[in-house]
């Protein structure tokens, strides 16, 4: 008597070869080569654009006043923002919000703020510019 789990050795032999592909297997793979040579080629063209230069702006906060406080500021003032202490920061890419974060001092130079990310805002046709 069989157990559930045995398994019958001419039943469970598979119908064809595994390894003689018939000549559409190949065609296909052969597509699917093209395709991963094409991408390859695309993305090495690339190389020229990603060393590009684009300024990076980190957005603190901004304000808001008329032009007649404007010209009362001396130095020592301090003039407000909208951003609050703790809430993150936008990173800004030609105009368009890219990341969010929050200030840090970078640990090589005491003298320097970074940003540590810690959101990744996505790139979708309906973002509104910065």
């Amino acid at each position: 008597m069989k157990q559930p789990f045995d398994i019958d050795p001419v039943s469970a032999a598979p119908a064809t070869d595994p390894l003689k592909a018939d000549g559409a297997s190949f065609g296909k793979l052969a597509d699917l080569a093209a395709r991963a040579a094409e991408e390859t080629s695309r993305l090495t063209n690339l190389e020229p654009i990603l060393r590009i230069p684009v300024t990076v702006q980190v957005l603190l906060g901004s304000a808001t006043m008329p032009v007649a406080d404007l010209m009362k500021l001396g130095r020592g003032a301090v003039i407000p923002l909208d951003h609050r202490v703790g809430e993150p920061v936008e990173v800004v890419v030609n105009g368009r919000i890219v990341a969010r974060g929050a200030v840090v001092v970078v640990e090589d130079e005491n003298s320097r703020f970074g940003v540590s990310l810690t959101e990744i805002v996505g790139g979708a046709a309906g973002d509104s510019d910065a």
